[in-house]
């Protein structure tokens, strides 16, 4: 039976303590499926508000795209009464999620503990930089993460220096990694009516998101260095020139390979026996290279992507964001969605999960600082009942 549009998650009530990006980024999916999200700010609120250029209507654009579908309310715990109504939102939540430093919530009576003790059904969700062990006096950052776990070490020229990855991908695949244990938890409770404590930490996402490259380490014994743009272990699957631009070219298999050797006019290198296996293209990718890129130089990278595409060939020019949104408006995915209504409404990027039966909606743009503070305190000043509108 369908929900009438309503997404999975209505009626879970969830207490976002936490700030930046992991979390957020966390909060905002929960949101987006459904979740009553309250966002607990301190009175300078969250740190990417400030995180401009870019900004749209003076508030950081980075807050934007993270924030919308939540409810906000300034909370400075160290005051008395508002650490008395974050501790009384927390016994009323589904869900807590935090990003202090472990521990740091312990003196405002809002570590797993105390919220537990008064809230025995609640999934606690901690996401740090180290985890909570040793590791946890160590300040967690995305940049940090990304050095230390080897992802810069794989990231860049093979003769030049390591780079950051364009984004934050170790706070994103933490939020997401978040999600997934919330989820979980939350799916456990309604079996057995137990909370529990769910923690993430960016260091171990960082280290099961470099897939082949950890596997490469941990069951082969062999640490990879960066390849520039090089696959380790296929070719064709990086740039190549074309007449104009670059383009991705990812025959990843026997058969792509004879696709991609047919639209190029050289079917011959194909059924080259130096070059039937994958294991054989990558030992002679310096022989195979300049083949494949005096073909391609007699058309340019779009001519030869709508070629390879028709043939069944992975491939793709090299393009800046704005050609990524409009080759998914190509392909009917409808990348950019309203959140809110009226003279609030504001562009975002849909949710990329589509439900059949319990469709994702915006209702709520990014909020204000303390926007829904005061309805907020006093439904938290009332005895429990209803749920905060």
């Amino acid at each position: 039976m369908a929900d009438d549009g309503a997404g999975p998650l209505v009626g879970v009530l969830v207490a976002d303590f936490s700030r930046v990006l992991a979390g957020p980024y966390a909060t905002m999916v929960l949101a987006d499926l459904g979740a009553d999200v309250v966002k607990v700010e301190s009175p300078a609120g969250d740190d990417t508000r400030g995180w401009t250029p870019p900004a749209r209507g003076g508030t950081s654009t980075y807050y934007l795209g993270v924030n919308r579908g939540k409810h906000s309310i300034v909370l400075d715990l160290r005051d008395p009464g508002d650490a008395a109504a974050a501790r009384e939102l927390a016994r009323r939540a589904d869900v807590m999620i935090e990003n202090f430093r472990p521990g740091g919530l312990a003196r405002y009576g809002l570590d797993h503990a105390a919220v537990r003790a008064a809230n025995p059904g609640v999934v606690y969700a901690s996401i740090s930089g180290f985890g909570s062990g040793p590791g946890a006096r160590v300040p967690g950052y995305d940049l940090m993460v990304q050095a230390v776990s080897g992802l810069m070490s794989l990231t860049g020229d093979p003769d030049g220096p390591p780079y950051r990855a364009g984004i934050s991908v170790f706070d994103v695949m933490a939020g997401n990694h978040a999600v997934i244990g919330i989820l979980a938890a939350l799916r456990h409770r309604d079996r057995t009516g137990r909370g529990q404590h769910v923690e993430v930490n960016l260091l171990s996402s960082a280290l099961t998101g470099l897939v082949n490259h950890s596997s490469a380490y941990v069951a082969g014994g062999v640490v990879p260095y960066r390849m520039g743009n090089a696959h380790p272990s296929v070719f064709p699957y990086e740039p190549l020139p074309t007449a104009d631009d670059d383009l991705i070219v990812a025959a990843a298999n026997d058969g792509q390979f004879r696709k991609l050797c047919e639209v190029l006019g050289i079917p011959e290198v194909a059924a080259d026996p130096r070059y039937a296996r994958n294991a054989d293209r990558t030992a002679r990718r310096d022989e195979l290279r300049p083949l494949l890129v005096e073909r391609l130089a007699a058309k340019g990278a779009v001519e030869w992507f709508e070629l390879l595409v028709e043939a069944g060939v992975p491939s793709g020019p090299i393009q800046t964001i704005d050609g990524g949104f409009a080759m998914a408006e190509r392909f009917g995915l409808d990348p950019v969605v309203e959140a809110g209504e009226g003279e609030r409404a504001m562009p975002t990027t849909r949710h990329p999960v589509r439900f059949s039966e319990t469709p994702v909606r915006y209702p709520l743009p990014p909020p204000e600082l303390d926007e829904h503070g005061a309805e907020l305190r006093a439904w938290l000043a009332r005895p429990l009942g209803g749920e905060p509108e």
